[in-house]
């Protein structure tokens, strides 16, 4: 397997993007609760070598800009079944809105596993493109987001700002 790392500039920090070869395998936040810790003065943002992560990275530009909606490439993370069944289910859930865990728990068939779906979306490690930031608690608060709250807010609030022109929301 042949896999390669690169970082990319977000307007929230700097993001580590990986590739198992045609496949995104990791995108998350450098610095965060989550993520690596790596002083960023001292980061090598190189080219990347691969279609895929040019690709990645192409469109994560889009989406910053606000003209992209849908990702479109292939992702591939290790996960168990239940945590695929998730995964996926969070991939269906718009740009611009949001659901509680509840309501994903649901979405999977088995409301009982509110707590296993958390679990699950928290272990997501394509932040963005697969959007667990879209994922809240049921009274409507920001909840759980390995990438820190306060990016999770303004994802949420960047995808209402090109959806609705809405500014802010929490």
């Amino acid at each position: 397997m042949n896999i390669e790392i690169v970082f990319y500039q977000s307007p929230l920090g700097v993001l580590e993007i990986r590739s198992t070869g045609n496949a995104i395998s990791d995108v998350f936040f450098l610095n965060s609760w989550k993520g690596n810790k790596i002083n960023e003065a001292e980061i090598n943002f190189v080219s990347p070598k691969s279609p895929v992560i040019k690709n990645c990275i192409k469109q994560l530009d889009e989406y910053f800009a606000g003209k992209r909606t849908v990702f479109s490439m292939h992702t591939l993370q290790v996960g168990t079944n239940f945590q695929q069944t998730v995964w996926a289910a969070l991939c269906n859930i718009p740009y611009a809105k949001t659901i509680s865990y509840l309501e994903l728990s649901k979405r999977i068939g088995n409301v009982k596993a509110i707590r296993a779906v958390g679990t699950a979306n928290g272990n997501n490690s394509i932040s963005i493109i697969v959007p667990c930031h879209r994922v809240i608690g049921s009274n409507g608060d920001l909840i759980g987001y390995g990438g820190d709250l306060w990016r999770k807010k303004w994802l949420l609030e960047h995808e209402a700002k090109y959806a609705y022109g809405v500014q802010t929301l929490f």
